[in-house]
């Protein structure tokens, strides 16, 4: 069976202050054209189709027309949700629009029931488990500490409970919307970290054949089974480097998966570039970049005058301007954000307590600032849906 994984669609999001829509639309279009060109038999998006939980009427439409020329190619597709979507809203109308061949999986409790596709070597059973917010679930899965790798798991354990009831050589695909431990994180991703632990392991995964993974925006091999598709569009410079795709997989007779990177459009190339203003306008060595959306960050000791005009006359698609003089690192100006960068909420929480008392929280403080900032997660993500 010829899968085609991808995810992060990020309907509705802007990159700065260029709206993506076109480009969006030129990537479902793309989508579309792989499917009918490569001879795929299904389609698996692995959450955060939305950029957020209410998304534009435009997004909306976009969305509504991708799900039209999936089904009118009548190629079936599984789809989660991911935690910039709601999932009450992706998920409404789920059981008739499933009759188009679109399955819609964005019930945590339904986990462990499959879509089953068939093909001349038998079933494939594809379980979608949608973002699993830990603070939302626990209940649900009965577990008694919320964390990801612990609800995880437990979805883990009904879907190998299931796949055991299946005749022999039923092949297996998992979608799961979560942060696996050796997946390279970028700017544009949400936070989905809860109780202090970033990761989850990929062996919560042991024994389905494939793991379409999202939220990471990397195209990224965690093993040979478990993949990210990354997002098909950038939307942060620290993206520069990826290369935008969707694996093309062919899950074999006995469940062994060969995959194949199919390259997405590229709307403008990104670059980052640091340096002395008039350095950087006088470079040719940049001269490449000049069509480029770029990231522009000025190392000079004192903010130059009017740098933006002065970077737009050559690199016209400059959007993000960042000024890092050089100083030393113990200079008392460093600035805050530089202090902070990379620091979890809660690293940035201890830190302010040591500031404040000359003394970090012990294990029993450390486990209240955790449990709040769970806390605060969990209303966030029940406010969006409540909207």
């Amino acid at each position: 069976m010829r899968l085609l994984h991808t995810s992060d669609w990020h309907l509705g999001r802007a990159f700065h202050r260029v709206n993506m829509l076109g480009a969006q639309a030129e990537f479902i279009g793309h989508l579309v054209t792989t499917v009918r060109e490569r001879g795929v038999d299904a389609v698996v998006v692995s959450g955060d189709v939305y950029d957020r939980a209410v998304p534009p009427l435009a997004a909306v439409e976009l969305f509504d027309d991708a799900l039209h020329r999936l089904a009118d190619l009548g190629v079936p597709t599984v789809m989660i949700s991911g935690n910039h979507d709601s999932a009450r809203r992706l998920g409404v109308g789920a059981g008739l629009i499933g009759r188009a061949g679109i399955h819609l999986r964005t019930d945590a409790a339904a986990c462990g029931t499959p879509v089953v596709l068939a093909d001349a070597h038998g079933d494939v059973a594809f379980y979608g488990l949608p973002y699993l917010e830990p603070a939302l679930v626990k209940d649900e899965f009965g577990v008694d500490k919320a964390g990801h790798e612990t609800v995880l798991a437990a979805a883990m354990d009904r879907v190998r409970a299931d796949l055991a009831t299946r005749a022999e050589g039923t092949r297996s695909v998992v979608l799961a919307h979560a942060f696996v431990t050796g997946g390279e994180a970028s700017d544009s991703e949400r936070d989905i970290t809860v109780g202090g632990v970033a990761a989850v392991p990929s062996g919560v995964f042991d024994g389905v054949d494939y793991v379409a993974l999202g939220h990471l925006h990397g195209s990224q091999t965690i093993t040979e089974r478990v993949r990210y598709s990354g997002s098909p569009l950038p939307y942060s410079f620290s993206e520069a480097d990826h290369r935008k795709s969707m694996w093309l997989v062919e899950l074999g007779p006995g469940g062994e998966p060969a995959a194949e990177r199919v390259a997405c459009p590229v709307p403008r190339p990104l670059a980052r570039i640091r340096g002395q203003l008039d350095d950087l306008l006088a470079d040719p060595g940049l001269a490449g970049h000049e069509e480029a959306w770029v990231e522009a960050t000025l190392t000079d000791p004192v903010r130059p005058a009017d740098p933006m005009a002065r970077l737009t006359e050559r690199f016209p698609h400059t959007l993000s301007l960042v000024f890092d003089p050089e100083r030393a690192p113990e200079d008392p100006d460093i600035s805050y954000a530089r202090r902070l960068a990379g620091r979890s909420d809660q690293e940035i929480a201890e830190d302010f307590v040591a500031h404040v008392r000359g003394a970090g929280p012990d294990p029993r403080e450390q486990g209240v600032l955790q449990d709040a900032f769970d806390a605060v997660r969990a209303d966030d993500a029940v406010r969006e849906v409540a909207r």
